[in-house]
């Protein structure tokens, strides 16, 4: 069961992530930290796990000063899961490290985390490449444009991230797979086709 904790998991994300939007939409971001503890409690996730799916970006997105303040109000264990599934911390300038170096390091990551984080980190991903789907039957290919990798690279990078999760054992790789399967057999129909 989610007690008051989870709740408070919540207010701090909303917080985290005030006034951010999801990229190239107008959904606000924490849309996406809602729809990752949906997705992680759907596959089992107990209430450490829930929070941290919740906070998950808090770190990557809303400044390194997060990460202390889950430890204190949430423990080590959600902290950790967080921070297990941070690819990158802002600089004092709000620069991370450049985008290719930051997912080959965290795939490196993946091979070796906790189940724990697995399940939290492959709810993250499963929710981005879902979106990413529902956005290629909506606006087309152009949703790539949104990012700062190119198509190729964020196919590459999803397609790397199902193998892990597969390999792993992971509950939610099943669903990612056949999300990336469709990412990589989109087609735009033109309209003399």
């Amino acid at each position: 069961m989610l007690t008051q904790r989870f709740a408070q998991g919540l207010d701090l994300a909303v917080r985290a992530h005030d006034g951010q939007l999801r990229k190239g939409t107008a959904i606000p971001y924490i849309a996406h930290p809602l729809a990752v503890a949906s997705i992680a409690l759907e596959y089992g996730a107990d209430e450490d796990q829930a929070i941290a799916a919740l906070l998950h970006d808090a770190v990557e997105d809303g400044g390194a000063e997060y990460e202390q303040e889950i430890r204190e109000r949430f423990g080590a264990r959600v902290a950790d899961l967080v921070m297990g599934c941070t690819d990158g911390i802002p600089d004092a300038t709000g620069q991370k490290p450049p985008w290719k170096h930051r997912k080959e390091k965290y795939l490196t990551h993946l091979e070796m985390a906790t189940s724990d984080v697995l399940l939290v980190s492959g709810s993250d991903k499963l929710h981005n490449a879902r979106a990413i789907l529902a956005d290629l039957h909506t606006v087309g290919v152009s949703v790539f444009d949104r990012f700062t990798a190119s198509k190729e690279e964020t196919l590459w990078y999803y397609t790397t991230l199902s193998e892990i999760f597969s390999r792993r054992g992971i509950p939610v790789a099943a669903a990612l797979a056949d999300t990336v399967a469709q990412m990589h057999s989109y087609r735009e129909v033109k309209a003399d086709d």
